[in-house]
């Protein structure tokens, strides 16, 4: 091959390398007993939340700003994608003892 193709292959592998978006993680959090654990989590917007209620009754995520309201059947996992930046407080609308935040913050550029 051609030092010059070489190059050029190189460069455009290069190029494409840059182009791929930074991997959005997955936040698991864990409803059981009554309560959420860990009550306080950190991401990023586009990272996915996967709630996993391990009780036999349902419950909810519902954000106290409105930017969700999840219902998780019991013994289930529900995934949600983040879209928004900020601290978002949520609690369970059947159970207002199980509360929990989010920090949410931005995504960082690849």
């Amino acid at each position: 091959m051609q030092p010059g193709r070489l190059r050029l292959i190189a460069g455009v592998l290069s190029l494409a390398a840059m182009a791929v978006p930074a991997h959005a993680a997955t936040i698991t959090i864990v409803m059981e007993n009554l309560v959420v654990s860990p009550a306080e989590a950190t991401a990023k917007a586009g990272d996915t939340i996967e709630w996993v209620n391990k009780d036999v009754v349902a419950h909810t995520a519902t954000a106290k700003n409105g930017d969700f309201d999840v219902m998780i059947p019991p013994k289930k996992t529900v995934t949600y994608v983040l879209k928004k930046t900020g601290t978002v407080d949520y609690y369970c609308r059947f159970h207002p003892n199980m509360k929990a935040m989010l920090k949410i913050d931005g995504r960082a550029s690849p």
